[in-house]
């Protein structure tokens, strides 16, 4: 069932359409919006613990930040750092949980991640609905993601 709202009269003379408007948002458009609010709120709750973890020193860093401002300028210094602390692309980064200027990245990813819980949700919602198109493209799109973040899909390495 679609929510309608009402559009005020200034935000309908700003869009060039007539004085009363009628919005309304889908069944699956509500869902996708509830989780990615949801979630949102979770990531960043997560990225402000990890950075007080980080920054009052709970968790020792992985590479000190005298270590990565002295190489910082320098690309090539940079990843023969990385190099020396086992640090390499891709997920290599999820084994380094116990170190605070790592821990940081787990909400970031999660954050990144968010519109693959959303369109999963949602494809249900739209098979239910008979709506066999939305839902495919929707499949497609997750599987598109996955692949980007397994590192499958990738350019520039």
């Amino acid at each position: 069932m679609a929510k309608t709202t009402e559009v005020s009269k200034q935000e309908s003379v700003a869009l060039g359409a007539p004085e009363k408007v009628s919005v309304s948002a889908t069944e699956e458009q509500l869902l996708y919006s509830k989780i990615l609010d949801i979630c949102m709120k979770i990531g960043l709750v997560g990225i402000v613990l990890s950075f007080i973890i980080y920054a009052s020193g709970i968790l020792p860093p992985k590479i000190s930040i005298d270590e990565v401002i002295s190489k910082w300028s320098d690309a090539k210094t940079y990843n023969t750092m990385l190099s020396e602390n086992g640090i390499h692309h891709g997920w290599s980064w999820t084994q380094f949980y116990a170190h605070g200027d790592f821990l940081n990245l787990f909400p970031i990813a999660f954050l990144a991640g968010i519109t693959i819980l959303c369109y999963l949700a949602i494809v249900p919602v739209l098979f239910k609905k008979k709506d066999a198109v939305y839902a495919v493209l929707a499949i497609v799109e997750v599987l598109i993601l996955l692949g980007a973040a397994s590192g499958l899909i990738a350019a520039g390495h």
